[in-house]
């Protein structure tokens, strides 16, 4: 299998299916797409009608949007555990994804993923504050139907919705985001994660700075 990602700094899309496959054991190899490629475009309409990252190839088989691959890979790979074993969990959990997909709009545009950048926002916007909050209810929420399953991850073991909340944790590290103890303990548990590690020290190194996404720095002058 082939995951088609985009820049590690800012792609959070890309970021989902990436980690689940490296936190779960589950060889594949990556071909990470620079945005500022003027073949970017191109070369992702070769394998996504779409136009969009990420995608995952596996042999002549594609499939695209972070959600559809991770069901992709539940179904591939049944004894994994991308989701809870337990119905209810299961289904909580892609509530959650689901809501994450979707949702927080206001999160997303005033919180950018940017993995080089640290920079505390002490005052945040009433908006983006009700999506905090909702995200630390939803996580919440989900450590209810976790009874019975050791471990610090949403539903106990490591599963899909953790994967969906990593580049929110990124958020929250980036710009010091204000949280209550449960959601503290819970960003430093996927922080530690050695696959995340792996993502963010990826992330740091690639020093290739895309205007669109970097609301809150200028271009780096050229060396």
């Amino acid at each position: 299998m082939k995951l088609l990602i985009g820049n590690k700094n800012y792609s959070s899309w890309s970021m989902r299916p990436w980690l689940l496959l490296k936190q779960l054991g589950i060889p594949f190899e990556e071909e990470a797409l620079s945005f500022n490629d003027p073949r970017f475009k191109q070369r992702v309409l070769e394998v996504n009608p779409a136009g969009k990252l990420p995608v995952l190839v596996d042999g002549d088989f594609v499939v695209w949007d972070s959600l559809a691959i991770v069901e992709y890979l539940a179904e591939r790979f049944p004894d994994r555990g991308v989701w809870p074993a337990a119905r209810e969990a299961r289904a909580r959990a892609r509530s959650a994804c689901a809501e994450m997909h979707a949702g927080f709009g206001a999160l997303r545009s005033n919180l950018g993923m940017n993995c080089e950048l640290h920079m505390p926002m002490p005052v945040l916007n009433l908006a983006t504050r009700r999506d905090v909050a909702r995200i630390c209810d939803l996580w919440a929420e989900c450590a209810r139907f976790a009874l019975g399953v050791d471990g610090p991850f949403l539903f106990g073991a490591f599963s899909a919705a953790d994967a969906y909340f990593a580049p929110v944790v990124s958020r929250f590290i980036t710009y010091d985001v204000a949280l209550p103890e449960a959601a503290r303990r819970y960003v430093a548990t996927l922080d530690a994660l050695p696959a995340m590690r792996d993502w963010v020290k990826a992330a740091r190194a690639e020093h290739d700075y895309y205007a669109p996404d970097e609301p809150f720095r200028e271009r780096p002058p050229a060396e």
